[in-house]
């Protein structure tokens, strides 16, 4: 079967600028681009939220009956294969005489998976893979949902250059200037919860609100999450926040050991997909270690604080478990991004390597 045209290509790039026009929410944002025999752009359809039609459907209602047939279907996800509050699409790209699907990422649901392999018994030729990086980019936070059973979690922190997360006093605000600050709340804006540790509350009485650069609140805010034993202040400023609440002890933030729900999982039940964490070096490290962190941001300022006189440090981490180099937790970066005089750096977590495979 031969692979994509540059055409189809450009249209799956297309389709992923029509994702982005869908809400990011507890359904994974999806574009679709309906071709002509000729290559022609026929229609095009995102998917706009729960309950509403898939972006397949979307691009086919905008076609006369039979129009469709003999086209070729470019989507960013894998066509449905399940009935839901809509019919599966891949029965609806079938019915409509499509003879082609090229897709990006496969879907890893248990219900909803089967969509290629249905195109296929029908007839229908599948092209699938087609600039898949990009398109699990674009859903990483739901995939993550769907093949852990567990909200994406983002762990920021902000740094000098060597390492530490405040000064010896404790002061902190503000090592990052205000590029950085601003493109964090931009982040905790798209997130659907925001996680910070008693330690942070106490020591910097945070809002946990996304505001921006003017100071007006944006319009998504995420749910405020306290961890940690000691009581929220009453006159604390997150009890402002428009959200309410979430306070817990934090021990159990993924495991199944305990009687009550872990951490992860209330968060999930609370329709939670989307975890920032920016709790200081502690809750940080905490996710860390129980290998919950699916993408780290560190902002990194060209600045030194160094230890104090009588030896007091601010790490920005603190113990992952790290005893020995062979311990070491390797990264993937994937990204680095100058902001004004701050340098962002996004990476990911590698799984572990033998010692034979990190003596580099």
């Amino acid at each position: 079967m031969p692979g994509p045209t540059d055409r189809e290509t450009l249209a799956m790039r297309r389709a992923f600028e029509l994702a982005l026009r869908g809400p990011r929410g507890l359904n994974p944002q999806v574009g679709a681009v309906l071709l002509g025999s000729d290559g022609s752009v026929l229609s095009e359809g995102w998917h706009r939220g729960a309950g509403t039609p898939h972006a397949e459907v979307d691009a086919l209602s905008k076609l006369a009956g039979g129009a469709a047939r003999g086209a070729t279907a470019v989507v960013s996800l894998e066509p449905c294969n399940h009935t839901g509050r809509t019919g599966p699409c891949a029965l609806a790209l079938i019915e409509a005489g499509v003879a082609r699907v090229v897709y990006a990422v496969s879907d890893p649901g248990d219900a909803s998976a089967g969509g290629a392999r249905r195109l296929r018994d029908a007839g229908v030729d599948v092209v699938g893979g087609v600039i898949e990086a990009d398109g699990i980019q674009l859903i990483h936070d739901w995939l993550t949902v769907q093949r852990l059973g567990r909200p994406h979690v983002t762990v920021k922190w902000a740094q000098s250059l060597d390492g530490r997360a405040a000064a010896p006093d404790g002061t902190s605000q503000w090592i990052t200037g205000p590029l950085a600050r601003a493109d964090v709340h931009r982040r905790r804006s798209e997130a659907d919860a925001i996680v910070v540790g008693t330690g942070t509350l106490f020591s910097d009485d945070p809002a946990l609100t996304a505001r921006r650069p003017d100071g007006a609140l944006y319009d998504r805010q995420p749910m405020p999450v306290v961890l940690g034993h000691r009581s929220v202040p009453d006159d604390a400023l997150v009890r402002r926040h428009p959200r309410p609440l979430l306070h817990r002890d934090g021990e159990n933030l993924g495991g199944e050991s305990r009687n009550e729900p872990s951490l992860m999982a209330e968060l999930r039940e609370l329709g939670v997909q989307r975890v920032f964490v920016e709790g200081g070096p502690t809750i940080a490290s905490a996710f860390l270690r129980a290998g919950l962190a699916d993408e780290l941001l560190a902002y990194v300022a060209p600045t030194l604080l160094g230890s104090g006189s009588a030896g007091q440090d601010r790490p920005a981490l603190r113990s992952l478990g790290v005893e020995t180099i062979a311990d070491q937790r390797r990264l993937r970066v994937t990204s680095l991004e100058t902001l004004g005089d701050d340098i962002l750096i996004v990476a990911s977590p590698l799984p572990p390597t033998s010692p034979s495979e990190g003596d580099a």
